[in-house]
Order: structure tokens, then sequence, then C-alpha cells
């Protein structure tokens, strides 16, 4: 795995700390949701160009290449 840090106020620390809250479980799956959602932005943007180039629409696209991911 990679390491990552990032500053943040001494107060916002504290309450997370005081809450008992796992900062890297939290980051990490923050960061793994920002990657997820812009990977479906860059799917949605191809399948404009794609639709561009062949007579089927961008969202039959969109679709057809959640549902093939997610037979993975």
């Amino acid at each position: 795995m990679a390491t990552v840090s990032a500053k943040i106020p001494e107060e916002l620390k504290r309450e997370l700390d005081d809450a008992e809250v796992n900062i890297s479980e939290v980051i990490r799956g923050a960061l793994e949701d920002e990657a997820r959602r812009r990977r479906r932005e860059d799917i949605a943007e191809e399948a404009v160009e794609l639709s561009k180039e062949v007579d089927v629409d961008a969202e039959e696209i969109t679709r057809a290449v959640r549902e093939s991911r997610d037979e993975r």
C-alpha cells in the first residue's frame, strides 16, 4: 500500500480522536468513493463520444457498460 498524508486542524484531530474515528479507514473509503465516481464520469464521457460515432444512445451504452461491470 502507498502512504498518503494530509494536514488537518488540531481541533478536528482532537474531535476525531475523542470520537474514536479510524481516520485511515475514513480517508481510504473517501478516496475509494472518489476514484469510483471519477471512473463512472469517465465511462459516461466515453459513452457520449462513442454514441456520436455509432447510432446508439449514450445512456444505452453507459447502461450496458455498468451491467457488464456488475457481472464481474
